[in-house]
């Protein structure tokens, strides 16, 4: 078993509340004063993923088609001109950004842990089917309502909270003068950074992400302070050249 990776920031139960607030919409990029494309890519397969296990916070390593996927979706982003890329500091987000940044001729890379996967809770580790087996009762209320239902796994509290800080990080690149921003990041990160954009507070519906899948998200001005326009121009895209894998969990 891999070791389980501990972020070093985090945020504590009040600063969690206070973000539920906030959405990363029109009104959060107002003082942007011009265009930036912002394209979130979930990390390659896993040999986690390969073992359809629930990793969380365990820290598994790319795979050989993980590695394939990150230099496909670099190739990709090669045309777009990333200025600058950031991700997970756990080992198969990081693995990822490293290919990405390099074969997309980008010399910037940074990490967060705010960036970092759900914790699991007593799923981390195990196969999906075992998870099923093992807490039939568990499962049931897992499809229902997803990881708020597991014990010791991470709140959608919490996940909304680290979904806004991740923007707030993003937005502080593109006030630098950013234009374009690539951000590498886990499958339930991921999710909540999505619903961010809308103020959704509620695990369901969730969004089909698989490994490497693209996600645009694009910023316009619209000058004066007025609200940002803002859009979702691609979710979950595969460069034509990226190697298939089967779909991962969390």
């Amino acid at each position: 078993m891999y070791p389980r990776f501990v972020p070093q920031q985090m945020l504590d139960e009040a600063e969690a509340a206070e973000f539920q607030k906030l959405d990363a919409g029109s009104s959060f990029f107002a003082a942007i004063g011009h265009r930036v494309q912002i394209y979130i890519l979930r990390h390659g397969q896993s040999e986690g993923n390969a073992r359809n296990t629930y990793q969380g916070r365990l820290d598994f390593p790319l795979s050989e088609r993980g590695r394939l996927q990150a230099q496909a979706a670099g190739n990709w982003l090669f045309d777009h001109h990333p200025e600058v890329v950031i991700a997970s500091p756990m080992a198969r987000a990081r693995q990822t950004a490293e290919i990405v940044a390099e074969t997309a001729g980008c010399a910037r890379l940074e990490f967060s842990d705010f960036l970092v996967e759900i914790d699991t809770g007593i799923f981390s580790g195990m196969e999906a089917q075992d998870a099923a087996r093992t807490y039939p009762d568990i499962q049931e209320q897992f499809r229902a309502h997803s990881w708020d239902a597991v014990p010791g796994a991470e709140s959608s509290v919490s996940m909304y909270a680290r979904a806004m800080r991740s923007w707030m990080e993003i937005r502080d690149l593109a006030s630098a003068g950013a234009s374009c921003i690539v951000c590498v990041t886990h499958g339930g990160l991921l999710q909540w950074m999505i619903k961010s954009t809308v103020g959704a507070h509620a695990w369901l519906p969730l969004f089909p992400m698989s490994n490497c899948g693209i996600s645009l998200y694009e910023v316009e001005p619209n000058g004066a302070c007025l609200p940002a326009f803002v859009q979702w121009s691609a979710l979950n895209l595969h460069p034509p050249s990226m190697p298939p894998g089967p779909k991962p969990v969390f």
